[in-house]
């Protein structure tokens, strides 16, 4: 009987489809990767923990930085859905700003593995990984960047753009680092942290709102008043 187990268990294998194949060895890869970070986990033993040849696993995704890009892009594309999503009906600048923080705290507590991937410390400082996360750091900054021109009156749109890009940067690494050091301590519930960080950006954003605001009407004002 253990025989005919030993001479059936690779032909079940073999006739897993490949594209099922590829995501259950993802979900593996995924799992360690979060776990002990990219630096740590070799090929040998995700092919091992997979159930799968090591050739088989180059095969199909050719290396490790393509293993980890490939788990990259899965999470990186949830995130942006995630934030995209939550801020994509807001209806002014610090509603996506509230919005935006909280989905974004809320996807870290949901898929901690996600993250971990994401912004592992442990990976290459430079070559194809370090640009995969540029690029997905690259787009939330757009994403933030954008719902935020878009929330400001056309008029007054190039003059804030600026200004926007370099909140959009600080924004990111501020919620970068509240995010490392609440998975770190667990300190407070993830929609407090989220709730901390409005609360100390908030206000600034609005005070800038208000002053190009004040700028705007000067000149509507001085020409009301036939000023030269």
């Amino acid at each position: 009987m253990n025989g005919m187990v030993q001479s059936t268990a690779p032909q079940a294998r073999s006739r897993l489809p490949r594209k099922e194949r590829e995501l259950q060895i993802l979900d593996i890869a995924h799992r360690r990767f979060a776990e002990h970070g990219y630096g740590a986990v070799t090929m040998d033993e995700v092919a091992a923990a997979a159930g799968v040849t090591k050739p088989l696993l180059y095969a199909y995704f050719g290396n490790k930085e393509r293993l980890y890009a490939a788990c990259m892009e899965r999470a990186g594309e949830a995130m942006l859905a995630a934030v995209g999503a939550a801020v994509a009906s807001a209806t002014g600048p610090s509603e996506a700003l509230r919005d935006g923080l909280k989905a974004f705290f809320a996807f870290v507590d949901d898929d901690r593995d996600a993250w971990r991937v994401l912004f592992d410390e442990t990976l290459p400082a430079g070559g194809e990984l370090a640009r995969a996360v540029g690029d997905y750091r690259d787009r939330l900054l757009a994403l933030v960047a954008q719902t935020q021109l878009e929330l400001i009156p056309a008029p007054d749109r190039e003059r804030a753009a600026t200004e926007v890009e370099a909140l959009s940067n600080a924004l990111l690494g501020a919620s970068e680092a509240l995010a490392r050091w609440w998975l770190r301590t667990g300190a407070l519930p993830a929609a407090d942290a989220a709730d901390l960080l409005v609360a100390t950006v908030e206000p600034g954003l609005q005070a800038r709102a208000a002053l190009r605001d004040r700028a705007a009407a000067s000149p509507a004002k001085a020409r009301d008043q036939g000023a030269p």
